[in-house]
């Protein structure tokens, strides 16, 4: 762990860059508190500091303000390292966003007794956001596919809705349906038609753009949200998906299965609701099953 070391005096500081690194730390030292703060906006910030209350530039408490302004879910660990033994200054330093406070002369077993304090709460701080963006990203995403739920692509769809009305920009939405799925699994059974829908992602991720996304909208229902520059280019991307799937069996453990997908699509600058956007596109898909399937149908042309 990197620790920083503010404090304008030489020969503290050296004293306590040798013992930082002594108990197996990384020590970063600097001179001032301009330093200091420059230190902590790097990449490899460090993520505790040791923060003396006196220093030019900025102090160590204006330093400490600083970092406790930033929005971020991983704030460093500030221990006050100062010979103000007050207790205003103390509180003082507590309200600014201090985690610890240690007057000089200082001991060095206690010291590295509140170092380690702040190390476990370091990683325990780590551990907790490891643990959210884990439930945020499960929250998020179907369990089976591993691609994005219907919530979370809805959600997606209404902020490229906004942004395609704010630039007046092309935006496609396609609804795909899985033909005949049912004979899959009554013939091979449910885990085979949990391959033929995971193959079936993996088939039509392929065929997007970076930029184009789907989500899992129910059972063997999929949603393809797609910004395109023109009509013709999104019949360009349907036509490529719907192709790519016909032509390409999936493996599965029952063997390879040849499927194919029916589409529907609806193309709009953001100026409807999501709601009806929807509807005209599933409008646009029974279209596709009463066609014989294997096809896309395009709202505008129901």
């Amino acid at each position: 762990m990197r620790i920083l070391i503010a404090e304008d005096d030489l020969t503290s500081r050296t004293i306590l860059s040798a013992v930082v690194k002594k108990w197996g730390y990384v020590p970063v030292a600097v001179t001032d508190g301009e330093a200091a703060w420059e230190a902590m906006q790097k990449e490899d910030a460090p993520q505790l500091a040791l923060l003396d209350w006196n220093m030019p530039g900025l102090n160590g408490l204006e330093v400490c303000g600083k970092l406790r302004e930033i929005d971020t879910a991983d704030p460093p660990y500030i221990i006050f390292l100062t010979s103000r033994s007050e207790k205003d200054s103390v509180v003082e330093g507590l309200e600014a966003g201090a985690n610890d406070y240690v007057i000089k002369p200082h001991d060095n077993a206690e010291l590295l007794a509140r170092v380690r304090v702040g190390q476990r709460m370091l990683e325990m701080q780590a551990a907790m956001n490891a643990a959210k963006k884990s439930l945020t990203h499960e929250a998020m995403h179907d369990p089976l596919t591993r691609i994005l739920n219907r919530r979370a692509i809805l959600d997606f769809l209404q902020k490229e809705l906004s942004r395609a009305m704010r630039h007046g920009s092309l935006l496609s939405i396609g609804m795909i349906d899985l033909d005949y799925f049912k004979r899959v699994n009554d013939r091979y059974g449910h885990q085979t038609g949990d391959d033929v829908l995971c193959g079936l992602v993996r088939t039509i991720q392929e065929n997007l753009r970076d930029y184009d996304l789907v989500g899992r909208y129910g059972g063997e229902e999929f949603l393809v949200v797609a910004p395109c520059s023109s009509g013709g280019e999104d019949d360009e991307l349907y036509e490529r998906l719907r192709a790519g799937i016909a032509g390409q069996g999936i493996a599965t453990r029952s063997g390879v299965v040849s499927i194919t997908v029916s589409i529907g699509v609806v193309g709009t600058t953001g100026s409807r609701s999501m709601d009806d956007l929807l509807a005209d596109a599933d409008s646009a898909l029974y279209r596709a099953k009463k066609s014989g399937r294997n096809c896309v149908v395009h709202a505008e042309k129901v």
